[in-house]
């Protein structure tokens, strides 16, 4: 119970961030058929309650597949592309129609004791979506295989405005009555950049992007992600990352990778600050950088632990916002986890590092390694050339990094006379 006490509390800033933003979400054919969908329903139901504008992007690929196969035809595909003839556009609209219907079946029950009591939503699906034939790409032609023209940002908007629920399936028309089948993340992207959406999130089968290391990258910038591509080659995972790196250059500020396995992976990537995926934003979502007048309430919140288990020196908010300048921190979305201060002493070429700390929960990630390097180039800015600091708990961190033990004794004089004999603080000092 407490941990779940613990969780809706921190998931507050969320909640109010998240209200009356417009989000767009894509589900894969495969997720749409995997065990755990009923539960995404319920995730999306639950973004819809808490004030979400929610467009959904579906895609059909298994399904037109299957359809395909029961008519003894074989599917076609270039560059990765479905090649989309009349045979198969039948199986396309088929598919897409079971689909479409399926879904808005979904998310228009109503069960008694179910996270889906009470929730009367209105789904609404229609032509939002104008598309143009992809034509004659090296001799091969894609026939009724198109691409996103324009997408209909004033009717969507009125909908989402409405609080309906706005559907898009990976068909397209054109002004001539044409029906072209779409990728479904092209359709995403296009909506999500066209929208000026908030979020774009892409359902996969993996937890996020995959490093060679079989390591989750939480985060990178689309600059980041041509290396990502060539290593992924025609895995499903680089179509992902692909329309995550375009949202982002059209205009979306942030594109999440999520799992379609992992229960309640939507929930714990848009609600808690670590996520369950990967995020592709252009904004830099951990930085290190200099405090300012507005960050002295989360300073409070992060050493006020350590200055009650007696680690730090007690500092009112009166003093922090008289020093603050003297603070260095790293901040990630919105919340201040790491700390350090640098004081140059009066009269000497030295200075004393304080105040170090990180937030618990962010630990062993090289963070206070960052901190002390940022506090050592400030010291040598301001031309000083030894820098002090005084510990009780954290000696053999701070020797580990080239400090050396010292005394009172060479501490410069005005910081000397400070020096409190009653906490028996440990002195170290590094000659930079």
């Amino acid at each position: 119970m407490h941990d779940y006490v613990n969780w809706l509390r921190h998931s507050s800033p969320y909640i109010n961030a998240h209200r009356d933003c417009t989000f767009v979400i894509m589900l894969s054919g495969d997720c749409l058929e995997h065990a755990s969908f009923p539960n995404i329903v319920h995730d999306l139901v639950l973004l819809h309650s808490l004030g979400v504008r929610l467009v959904l992007v579906f895609g059909t690929r298994p399904q037109i597949d299957r359809r395909l196969a029961s008519l003894g035809l074989n599917a076609r595909y270039h560059h990765d592309l479905r090649i989309t003839d009349a045979q198969t556009l039948s199986c396309v609209m088929d598919a897409v129609g079971h689909v479409r219907i399926a879904l808005e079946a979904h998310l228009s029950m109503d069960v008694a004791l179910s996270p889906m009591q009470g929730a009367r939503l209105r789904v609404t699906s229609g032509n939002f979506v104008t598309a143009r034939p992809i034509g004659v790409l090296d001799g091969v032609d894609y026939q009724h295989t198109g691409e996103v023209r324009r997408i209909d940002r004033k009717g969507i908007n009125r909908l989402l405005d409405e609080r309906s629920i706005v559907l898009l399936s990976p068909l397209g028309y054109s002004p001539t009555g044409e029906v072209f089948n779409l990728a479904c993340e092209d359709v995403a992207t296009r909506a999500a950049i066209d929208l000026q959406a908030d979020k774009l999130v892409l359902y996969g089968s993996h937890l996020g992007l995959i490093d060679q290391a079989g390591h989750l990258v939480r985060e990178l910038r689309p600059q980041q992600i041509p290396p990502h591509l060539a290593r992924l080659g025609s895995d499903y995972q680089a179509e992902l990352l692909d329309a995550a790196a375009q949202a982002c250059r059209g205009g979306v500020r942030r594109t999440h990778l999520v799992s379609y396995v992992e229960d309640g992976a939507l929930l714990t990537e848009l609600f808690t600050r670590d996520g369950s995926g990967t995020l592709v934003t252009q904004e830099q979502f951990e930085q290190t950088r200099e405090a300012s007048i507005e960050d002295v309430g989360g300073l409070i919140e992060l050493i006020r632990p350590l200055e009650e288990q007696g680690i730090l020196v007690r500092r009112s908010r009166d003093v922090l916002e008289r020093e603050i300048s003297q603070f260095s921190v790293v901040e990630r979305d919105g919340m201040i986890i790491a700390c350090a201060a640098l004081y140059p002493i009066s009269g000497s070429q030295a200075g004393e590092l304080a105040c170090l700390a990180v937030n618990p929960d962010y630990r062993h990630g090289g963070r206070g390694d960052v901190l002390l390097e940022r506090i050592e180039y400030r010291a040598r800015l301001l031309g000083l050339k030894t820098l002090f600091v005084l510990t009780t708990r954290t000696a053999h961190w701070f020797r580990e990094r080239g400090f050396e033990p010292s005394g009172v004794e060479r501490l410069p004089e005005a910081r000397a006379q400070m020096y409190n004999y009653q906490r028996n603080s440990k002195v170290f000092e590094k000659a930079l």
